[in-house]
């Protein structure tokens, strides 16, 4: 099936299932986690770029005027998939750091010993705004191609003024929700952590705020500490963005505390949290992002993700993609992790990366789900039951995405 060229009207016919998290609301916690619609023999009309109508396909009134139809027979359609925490903007690869690793090569130890965050640092410096546009293009694609729709993509491996705008415009102009995580790591010219927070917030901050949507920061040790995060977050809220957080990753550092004092959007990671920061994001409204792909490339403990659910939490599923601690773009993967290391359901694998994902990024209204008014973002899977996007381990089992109405090639 080519693509429909940009047609104002598309229809889906003869699905085996169209699969959507139940209800209107965001983020979804306990069992509202859990819940999904599956309607089987369906159809999904998109009209401009939008969810026109869904249902049985009996139901399915004599479509008039020009419209593109799409075969769906043996296929399943979920809603396009979200992912909200990734740092596709980097240039080189950290491939020889891996085979380090995997001889034994600890994360930190490497970090220490000039590798880590600082060796793509300078290769992403190095790298024009037009190689750094390329890329992430290029990343975009993979992305693309393993269903994901909507992407967030951060800042953070220029840790200058040039290198940090030139990412956030290339996230930008790949159609990404652009995060400055100017709060990375501290660059090998500044001494310590204040004086290169002094220059990230005077500097870069004001020129950040226009390109970004949200601010981060590495909560850990040998990155930044809670007062010096507490000092970024706040000047970054004062410019109008919204506030995440990378915690708990290695180490509980205060970081839940901080993210549930001034209201963030997420906390990422959380690998190491344990009871008491189970229960203080279950008892707020900031979600926590998980990264279960990170954690299997590390060889590090997977985060509570069961006693978030079960305690009420917001949670939400991402790939974390970057160079060094989880090359991989794949939200299908991300969901088999979730369903066989993480005790999720596949349907609460499901809402987490689409409509939890999608609150994260303040778009929880209008994409996430296939439901009339949202955008007709799609992802269909040649599978006969909508569960083998877990299921099917590491398969290519995305046949083709539709994207604001407009679908891609189908293999």
């Amino acid at each position: 099936m080519t693509s429909n060229g940009g047609s104002a009207r598309l229809l889906v016919r003869d699905l085996a299932q169209l699969v959507t998290p139940a209800g209107r609301g965001a983020p979804l916690r306990g069992a509202d986690l859990g819940r999904v619609d599956v309607v089987e023999d369906a159809f999904l009309l998109c009209d401009d770029g939008v969810v026109a109508r869904t249902g049985r396909m009996r139901e399915l009134d004599r479509v008039e005027g020009d419209t593109v139809e799409i075969d769906g027979r043996g296929l399943c359609a979920i809603p396009g998939l979200v992912d909200c925490h990734t740092h596709a903007c980097f240039a080189g690869d950290r491939v020889d750091e891996f085979a380090l690793r995997a001889s034994g090569a600890s994360y930190e130890e490497l970090h220490a010993h000039g590798g880590g965050i600082m060796s793509t640092v300078r290769a992403t410096r190095a790298a024009s705004e037009e190689e750094l546009l390329d890329i992430v293009g290029r990343h975009r694609e993979w992305m693309l191609r393993a269903g994901t729709t909507t992407f967030e993509g951060k800042s953070g491996y220029g840790l200058d003024l040039d290198t940090e705008l030139a990412s956030l415009r290339a996230v930008r102009a790949a159609g990404g929700v652009a995060t400055w995580l100017g709060a990375h790591a501290v660059p090998p010219e500044f001494d310590d952590a204040d004086s290169y927070l002094d220059f990230a917030l005077a500097d870069v901050l004001p020129h950040a705020a226009e390109v970004a949507e949200a601010a981060d920061v590495f909560v850990e040790r040998g990155a930044f500490d809670v007062m010096e995060a507490r000092r970024y977050l706040e000047a970054c809220r004062g410019a109008g963005l919204a506030l995440r957080l990378h915690g708990d990753q290695f180490t509980e550092q205060g970081a839940v505390e901080l993210a549930v004092d001034l209201g963030a959007r997420s906390i990422d990671h959380l690998e190491a949290t344990g009871e008491n920061g189970v229960r203080s994001l279950a008892a707020s409204d900031v979600t926590g992002v998980l990264l279960p792909a990170s954690a299997l490339f590390l060889g590090r403990p997977m985060p509570p993700a069961r006693a978030l659910v079960d305690g009420g939490a917001a949670v939400a599923l991402a790939t974390d993609f970057n160079p060094g601690s989880a090359f991989c773009e794949s939200l299908p993967l991300v969901c088999s992790l979730a369903a066989t290391q993480l005790e999720l359901s596949p349907a609460e694998a499901l809402g987490a990366c689409t409509v939890n994902a999608a609150h994260v990024l303040g778009r929880a209204d209008r994409v996430g789900r296939l439901e009339p008014g949202y955008a007709a973002d799609v992802v269909l899977l040649d599978a006969p039951d909508w569960r083998y996007l877990a299921y099917h381990l590491g398969a290519d089992v995305v046949a083709g995405t539709i994207v604001r109405g407009v679908a891609g090639e189908l293999r």
